[in-house]
């Protein structure tokens, strides 16, 4: 079974389809760090690209000293690797990071040549992990194909996003850790069908079948949410992002319980309309 590991990108940036609250505040970033590692969460997800997020990740003492294993991103830049790298560990108040990830898949085609400057990170112990944050299958074909060594890679995998299924065991018998993201797909599971903007009519179906097989069952939509990728044998860590202690206890308290059989479920959300899968395309 998969662990929670905390996302941070509402640390930096206003973010999410079901953001009302905005970017979260310095004072409370350090309260759910705090809270994060009491309950066991010992992996944090950021990157350069996300504003403030990595300067908010420093003001905390937990991170400065260690606590957590912190995977963040080299974006799309025209500075090099290790100048991006250096800047954000200066800003995480660290002299080394878990794992390092390049944040864009189009920048790494343009410029391959930026894997081996990973490499070299990682020969360096500056970072111990490096990989990719990936969008769709077709990037991991390529990069499977190149047989580049995968440590770490992170993809979208949720209730109606699981394109990424087929590679699952591949990945894990290469030895890579598997993080995934988007399990509320940006907040949309929790509108309601008849709130969806005309541009996403065409996922209503699917999101009324969740929402009967949640009344049916009696099941949270958070809980089922959470479970349908946590109770993955193959997905190391799924990533949450909250925006309060109160926010980061529900998701916690939704993520644990006895499993449930979702497997028809699963089958009959089979979305036909996949570009909708990716919230960019909204």
């Amino acid at each position: 079974m998969a662990a929670l590991a905390l996302g941070t990108v509402q640390f930096g940036l206003n973010y999410g389809i079901h953001n009302t609250s905005g970017q979260v505040p310095v004072d409370e970033v350090c309260s759910i760090l705090e809270h994060a590692f009491a309950k066991g969460i010992d992996v944090l997800d950021t990157s350069a690209a996300y504003g403030d997020s990595e300067k908010a990740l420093g003001t905390s003492l937990l991170v400065r000293q260690g606590a957590f294993k912190i995977v963040s991103k080299y974006p799309r830049s025209r500075d090099s690797v290790e100048d991006v790298l250096s800047v954000t560990l200066a800003k995480l108040g660290l002299s080394s990071i878990y794992g390092y990830m390049i944040h864009h898949f189009d920048f790494y085609k343009a410029y391959p040549e930026v894997w081996q400057k990973m490499k070299l990170l990682k020969e360096e112990g500056v970072v111990a992990k490096i990989g990719f944050s990936l969008y769709n299958p077709e990037e991991l074909e390529f990069l499977l194909e190149r047989d580049l060594t995968l440590d770490i890679v992170q993809f979208p995998y949720n209730l109606l996003d699981r394109r990424f299924s087929p590679y699952l065991s591949v990945l894990k018998g290469m030895g890579t850790e598997i993080h995934t993201r988007s399990v509320f797909l940006q907040g949309l599971f929790f509108c309601e069908p008849d709130s969806l903007r005309d541009r996403l009519q065409p996922l209503r179906p699917y999101l009324e079948r969740i929402n009967k097989f949640c009344v049916d069952y009696g099941v949270e939509k958070k809980t089922l949410a959470l479970r349908a990728v946590l109770d993955n044998p193959y997905i190391d860590r799924v990533l949450i992002g909250v925006d309060s202690v109160a926010q980061l206890d529900q998701d916690i308290e939704a993520s644990v319980g006895d499993r449930f059989d979702m497997g028809q479920l699963l089958q009959e959300l089979d979305v036909k309309e996949k570009i909708l899968l990716n919230p960019s395309n909204w």
